[in-house]
């Protein structure tokens, strides 16, 4: 009788003690660990897994652009693997990506936009930054990365700005993660003149 009410007491003493037990500050400052009034919390990093097995001649790059996100971001992690989040796929087209859903879709890298002189990590990067939530903002800037082809063919920043950074971080900072409509992005040239006026 007293063993079995030990056990049935045993889970909530084990999630008292973890709740109640301070972390350690050398892990608090790595992790996106904050104190508010004494109380810890610790946001989970999302790890979205990627193939790019038939991404061709891209393949390198896109393990190379989603090593970028992952040097510029701490609430997400990019790692090749299966089952995928999103796919990436080569093709003749200019380059786009379906987001189903923030983390989830399929990216096309197409040969249009190499063929014309746009620089391939950028593309990649760019690409991988609508799979995040990112939109297309057609600054015309090379230091945005989502100014996409809107930046002179001789943009090879692959780096997002801060701004593209915090927002990504803030797509996935803790359980409430946003952007989870589904968006098709094109960002051939063309594309700005053809948008819907708002």
């Amino acid at each position: 009788m007293r063993l079995s009410r030990f056990l049935r007491a045993l889970p909530a003493l084990v999630l008292g003690l973890v709740l109640l037990s301070p972390l350690p500050s050398a892990h608090a400052g790595a992790s996106g660990v904050s104190g508010v009034s004494g109380l810890s919390t610790v946001s989970a990093v999302r790890v979205l897994r990627y193939d790019a097995s038939r991404a061709a001649e891209f393949r390198t790059v896109v393990d190379q652009a989603a090593q970028v996100w992952n040097a510029s971001v701490t609430n997400v992690r990019l790692v090749a693997g299966t089952p995928a989040d999103f796919t990436v796929l080569a093709d003749n087209g200019w380059p786009r990506t379906s987001r189903t859903s923030l983390g989830r879709g399929t990216i096309w890298m197409g040969r249009e936009a190499t063929s014309e002189g746009y620089y391939p990590l950028r593309i990649a990067t760019h690409e991988i930054g609508h799979i995040l939530g990112l939109p297309d903002r057609r600054t015309g800037l090379c230091s945005d990365l989502m100014s996409g082809s809107s930046a002179p063919v001789s943009c090879t920043n692959a780096n997002p700005s801060a701004a593209e950074r915090s927002a990504v971080n803030a797509n996935f900072a803790g359980s409430a993660l946003l952007g989870g409509s589904g968006a098709l992005f094109v960002d051939r040239p063309e594309a700005a003149s053809l948008a819907p006026a708002a």
